[in-house]
């Protein structure tokens, strides 16, 4: 079966940490998204974030923190989702655009609203002491 392969932003804040929903979705996701032909990491980051959150990820502070495989979300039994995190910093304000819906700040009690891979990291940041 196959994978797909995904990279994900971790924005903490005040022990919380950022997921967006996507506008006709109802799980919450860390934001991010696949790379394009030819695109690194960090430069896959930088479009996504920009797409997703109109703000400048900055490249140079990017920093791998770990990768999470599980069952995709919505598609058939054995897909597939393997995400790869990245911390860094970045220029301008955190705001919707067209495509995301709504952001909100989650803690490890907010599972319910997330994918398996989105569990995934919430406990992996639970069990590490970046959220409560």
């Amino acid at each position: 079966m196959p994978t797909i392969d995904k990279l994900t932003w971790i924005e903490i804040q005040d022990r919380k940490v950022l997921y967006v929903r996507s506008k006709g979705k109802d799980l919450f996701y860390s934001p991010g998204g696949k790379r394009e032909d030819g695109e690194s990491d960090e430069q896959a980051l930088v479009r996504e974030l920009k797409e997703e959150l109109n703000i400048r990820l900055l490249p140079e502070t990017a920093k791998y923190l770990n990768t999470f495989k599980a069952q995709a979300h919505g598609k058939p039994e054995g897909v597939m989702v393997e995400i790869k995190c990245y911390t860094g910093s970045f220029e301008g304000e955190l705001k919707p655009s067209s495509e995301v819906e709504e952001l909100a700040w989650f803690t490890s009690n907010d599972k319910d609203r997330t994918s398996i891979t989105g569990k995934l990291i919430l406990d992996w940041l639970a069990e590490n002491d970046f959220i409560d």
